[in-house]
């Protein structure tokens, strides 16, 4: 795998030609909505195909796989273009396998609501472990509040991907509410109906577990927390049910803010069988503009996490989407617009921008203008994923959970599918 970054000049055909590999591929693996139009420093993935082969009449997907001593997984992530379907054709080319050998493996988990467009999920799913549905909430009491999400659980299953359930603490208002998490912590008799209710519909739904996100706890609660993670990790186990607990990214045990405080990385740790970073958000809606998620940044939360916590059972968060900040920045005022990596680089090229790459965040970013108002944009890129995911190899790190699988981003899934083999449970 090359991540090839344009320069001035350069089109489709010259990079192809470069590189020896048709253009088609660069084209369709990069998701290229107009490949007559690139700008400079933007980054293209290139990959090397070890061995081919064209489909015959009568073929399948599983009579290739077994033909190859390979699995029907490995094919469709090999093979994006076939969108997680099994539908092939004489004359068809497929890639069995690439010249690069991996360098690890990594559990892979993917965040998404149940309305996740069904292409993009099937597309996306060859590449998880586990996928977390967001999210159920709770009432005073314990009852459960439920989704439509039984079709998105049998579609993880039939991929061999785990499900687990998101629990929130998600108020009428769409803000984690300090008051219910403070509620529940402190009521024994709730927390007892709400572990039964669980229980009920992890089975029922057949959910592989619980993936428990719990934010803004008031710090008082912060042992009463870890209490009940253990409690609910216990309480679960015997029906083989799994808890993972998603943290804030702190950098030391005492840090500061209502984020923080009640996320207690050394109790939390042992009180979940994983635990999922949310190493994201340094730059947000209402931020300065800057990196969602600068690597350096990012490393100092593992740093400290690695110190407290087994590596092995640690998940670091990589963030699908970037931000466009209209200029100047008004503290308190301006309010960033959420974008997807590929509209962010789809953009760039409308508006003639030409990509830059922050060293430091590992990071690409741009400014344009627009109504007489200057832009800026940070945004992940091939570079800025490729970074993140040495980092988890370097701190062996069992894997990393992706914040969010609703938009494809082809060069997450290529960068990811070139460096590691990804575990299936």
């Amino acid at each position: 795998m090359t991540i090839y970054v344009v320069q001035p000049g350069d089109s489709v055909y010259s990079i192809a030609q470069g590189h020896r590999v048709p253009a088609e591929r660069i084209i369709v693996q990069n998701g290229l909505s107009n490949p007559a139009k690139l700008t400079p420093g933007q980054a293209l993935v290139i990959q090397y195909p070890k061995q081919l082969y064209t489909v015959q009449r009568g073929d399948t997907l599983g009579d290739i796989a077994v033909k190859f001593g390979t699995t029907v997984n490995t094919l469709w992530q090999n093979n994006p273009q076939l969108n997680g379907n099994d539908r092939i054709y004489p004359g068809q080319g497929l890639i069995i396998s690439y010249v690069q050998d991996k360098i690890g493996k990594l559990a892979v988990n993917g965040y998404a609501y149940p309305n996740i467009n069904r292409q993009v999920l099937r597309k996306t799913l060859p590449y998880l472990t586990y996928l977390s549905v967001f999210s159920y909430g709770f009432q005073p009491g314990g009852a459960l509040l439920t989704q439509n999400d039984r079709e998105i659980v049998a579609t993880a299953r039939e991929f061999g991907v785990q499900p687990l359930m998101v629990l929130t603490t998600i108020n009428a208002q769409g803000q984690f509410s300090s008051e219910q998490a403070h509620r529940l912590l402190n009521d024994a008799a709730e927390q007892r109906s709400l572990t039964e209710s669980l229980r009920r519909e992890l089975l029922a739904r057949g959910y592989s577990g619980l993936d428990v996100d719990f934010e803004y706890i008031p710090q008082g609660d912060a042992q009463a927390y870890s209490e009940f993670i253990a409690k609910l990790t216990s309480d679960l186990a015997p029906s083989g049910l799994t808890v993972m607990t998603a943290l804030a990214p702190k950098t030391s045990a005492d840090q500061q803010g209502l984020l923080y405080e009640a996320h207690d990385y050394s109790a939390l740790g042992r009180a979940s069988r994983d635990v999922l970073l949310m190493t994201y958000e340094w730059g947000y809606s209402r931020s300065q503009p800057m990196a969602v998620a600068p690597v350096d940044k990012v490393e100092q939360v593992l740093r400290f996490a690695t110190s407290v916590i087994p590596p092995e059972r640690i998940f670091m968060g990589v963030p699908n989407y970037g931000y466009d900040w209209t200029l100047p920045y008004i503290p308190g005022q301006s309010v960033a617009r959420a974008l997807s990596n590929v509209e962010a680089i789809d953009q760039a090229i409308q508006v003639g921008a030409q990509i830059q790459y922050d060293t430091t965040a590992q990071t690409p970013y741009y400014n344009y203008w627009k109504m007489n108002a200057e832009h800026e944009v940070w945004f992940e890129d091939a570079r800025s994923i490729r970074a993140k995911l040495l980092l988890a190899k370097e701190y062996c790190l069992r894997g990393i959970s992706v914040w969010n699988i609703m938009q494809y981003f082809p060069q997450l899934w290529m960068v990811l599918n070139a460096l590691f083999e990804i575990e299936k449970v």
